[in-house]
């Protein structure tokens, strides 16, 4: 005998973009985003008998999405993403659960001859913002915020020795190396009691992703790295410093490995160790390095 054990559903990959048109400098601002509602509830007829009377189409998730967009802001992704999810458990009271994820891509203001322009942009690289929000009917909102895609690399400052060695063992202890990752680092908020409470952090919301990032990126170029390991804790530990009302920082950084290539064999050519100059960027396999840190004691609500 089956039972359904668990089930969601939803509309993924919702292309929205807004533009926000000042009408005093003629300045316009756009924002990019791709949506992802998924939800649960009283829905297991439509899984086990075939009965759609309990199913909101995913159709009607996208045009909601869309007038949510229209009617409210979309920045900082925390709040859209938590307007949207709300809606859903208020408005369908057999849903008790909405998932919206959103991932803003970057649209960067151009300068021309040394001043923004009003109405240009440029994707200066594959960085996204994303967002999880989750409304609970009776639990109130949980929020995931995360960096993702944030390419970076440094020539020098790396190291990895002193790790455990034994007989499947190959590599050498390395005392300076070339470092370089995609940054997926996301910050768990406390528990908000519902959107009232998310509305009244909007200002931290942009604060902690500068924060994170400004963190991060600083971290990266200047530390001494003795491990991934190491340096993405230090991370975490400055970034909850940083964001009281967060309570828990996660990192999954790849290690992207760039190999010397010996080149004695050609007339003796240095290339490796201190001569090295010219390096085999690897594309797999790669190095995968994760890590989440939290407050020490409880997590807790806001």
């Amino acid at each position: 005998m089956s039972k359904l054990a668990s089930a969601r559903y939803g509309k993924d990959n919702i292309r929205v973009y807004k533009v926000h048109r000042d009408q005093e400098t003629g300045m316009q601002t756009v924002v990019e985003m791709t949506v992802c509602v998924l939800l649960e509830g009283e829905i297991d007829i439509s899984y086990t008998q075939a009965d759609n009377s309990v199913v909101v189409a995913t159709d009607t998730m996208k045009n909601t999405v869309y007038i949510m967009a229209k009617q409210h802001p979309v920045t900082p992704p925390e709040l859209f993403a938590s307007i949207v999810s709300t809606h859903f458990i208020e408005t369908y009271k057999h849903i008790h659960a909405a998932h919206v994820k959103v991932i803003t891509h970057r649209w960067t203001r151009m300068t021309i001859d040394g001043e923004l322009h009003p109405h240009s942009f440029l994707r200066d690289g594959t960085e996204t913002r994303d967002v999880e929000a989750v409304a609970r009917e009776g639990q109130g909102i949980t929020i995931r915020s995360a960096i993702a895609g944030l390419l970076v690399l440094k020539s020098t400052g790396s190291a990895f020795h002193n790790f455990v060695r034994d007989e499947y063992t190959t590599l050498p202890d390395v005392y300076d190396r070339i470092l370089s990752t995609d940054v997926d680092c996301g910050w768990a908020w406390k528990r908000f009691s519902g959107l009232d409470q998310v509305k009244s952090m909007v200002p931290k919301f942009e604060e902690a992703w500068n924060s994170a990032r400004n963190i991060t990126l600083k971290t990266f170029a200047t530390d001494s790295s003795p491990s991934v390991q190491n340096t993405m804790y230090k991370m975490c530990d400055q970034i909850l410093a940083a964001a009281p009302a967060v309570d828990a920082v996660d990192y999954s950084l790849p290690n992207k490995h760039y190999f010397e290539i010996d080149l004695s064999w050609h007339k003796g050519i240095k290339n490796t160790g201190k001569d090295a100059e010219v390096y085999a960027p690897q594309s797999n396999p790669n190095g995968l390095i994760q890590c989440t840190v939290t407050r020490q004691g409880k997590l807790s609500k806001l």
